[in-house]
């Protein structure tokens, strides 16, 4: 990662790998645990999914008007000082005895663990531009794997003790990471010197202007809604009388994911090399793959089984793949203006996300899981749909391929 900032260490890549795995890690914690942490709160079935829903609405605040500050200040500082938001409130939910301080707590996590999309740009910067796109996979990867064992994760600590001790471990590894990245990080001062308002005004400039970003956003939106959609119903068609797993059995089942994210790194190293325009095509014929191999054997047979470990795999993998190509178009449109680019790319896949969630719950609710597998299979077929017109349009001038 040298190259970009003298006195850089070796050993900066897998410090903000790491990093990133263990902050992006706070938003999942909490979906395997709405079930204990509503009885132990007494929140109404109502209520209950405020627990993850205020989660993602302060991720999605944060990313809307904390990371464009990546542009603004200083981003070391920055990076602390979300972390330390992050601690605060992961303790706060550690201790709530009322539902009110715990859903004002989630809001902080979610705000506070943008940080990730601080130190993801941060990476791009230090990294010479031939290599980019390998070290922000490098990178990336390890966000994934937070992202893919967080609910497993959550699930067993839970299992050997209480759920306010998830909270309590991660808040300790918040403090733990500010003291790690104190020492590390070497400072980066931005150029800009936009005041903050001009900053956030300036957003709305940027997806105007800039094709690129738009059509990597709504390629992943479309693939990450599909990511969404297996992975909030999937844990329900496990526990079913078909296949009848215990909360055990499909925390295992989740760590299958956890093997796409070796595709982040690879996924860099082909965008390195000019094949990202292909590469984008394949990660999103792997998603509409995965979903089309749970058809293909009855449910709750060791076949059906077998192919939904599979299709967890190819899912993600593609998605991972197709967020690191994203990153790496987006992030070589300049650096003065990387972390507003990142801040926009993220929050409209996370809406995507947001929708697939939504989406995927209600057709399994009404067609069972024939339904959901058609989603899945919908949201990437568009995708591709809208891929082949990208060359066509970078011949008009319109965007790059």
């Amino acid at each position: 990662m040298s190259g970009a900032s003298v006195g850089a260490p070796a050993r900066l890549p897998l410090v903000l790998a790491t990093a990133c795995g263990l902050t992006a890690a706070n938003l999942y914690y909490v979906q395997p645990l709405a079930g204990p942490i509503s009885a132990s709160l007494g929140l109404s079935p109502q209520i209950a999914g405020l627990t993850v829903t205020l989660t993602q609405l302060g991720y999605g605040l944060g990313l809307l008007f904390l990371v464009p500050l990546g542009d603004r200040v200083e981003n070391r500082s920055l990076v602390l000082a979300l972390l330390g938001l992050a601690a605060v409130a992961l303790t706060a939910a550690s201790l709530a005895r009322h539902a009110t301080l715990f859903l004002l707590a989630t809001l902080g996590i979610g705000l506070g663990t943008v940080a990730v999309q601080v130190l993801v740009p941060y990476a791009a910067h230090m990294a010479p531009a031939a290599s980019r796109g390998r070290v922000v996979g490098n990178v990336m990867s390890g966000l994934m794997l937070g992202i893919m064992l967080a609910r497993p994760v959550a699930g067993f600590v839970t299992q050997l003790s209480t759920w306010p001790v998830v909270f309590l471990l991660s808040a300790a590894l918040m403090v733990g990471l500010i003291a790690v990245l104190a020492r590390v990080l070497p400072p980066r001062q931005p150029e800009s010197e936009l005041a903050y308002g001009a900053l956030l005004a300036s957003m709305g400039r940027l997806v105007v202007d800039t094709p690129v970003l738009r059509r990597r956003a709504l390629y992943h939106a479309a693939l990450f809604a599909a990511f969404s959609a297996f992975w909030t119903t999937v844990p329900l068609l496990l526990a079913s009388p078909a296949f009848g797993l215990s909360q055990g059995g499909i925390g295992l089942f989740a760590l299958a994911g956890a093997a796409g994210a070796v595709a982040t790194p690879l996924a860099g190293r082909i965008a390195d090399r000019g094949h990202g325009y292909l590469a984008t095509a394949l990660a999103m014929g792997l998603v509409l793959l995965a979903f089309a191999l749970t058809d293909l054997a009855q449910n709750g047979s060791h076949a059906a089984l077998g192919l939904l470990v599979v299709a967890a795999i190819l899912l993600d993998f593609g998605v991972a793949a197709n967020l690191t190509l994203g990153q790496r178009a987006i992030y070589a449109l300049g650096a003065q203006v990387r972390s507003r680019l990142n801040g926009l790319y993220m929050a409209t896949f996370f809406l995507g996300g947001a929708v697939g969630s939504a989406l995927g719950a209600s057709v399994y609710v009404r067609g069972g899981w024939m339904w959901t597998s058609v989603l899945g299979m919908a949201l990437p077929a568009m995708a591709l749909m809208y891929w082949l017109t990208e060359q066509r349009c970078a011949q008009q001038g319109n965007t790059l391929a």
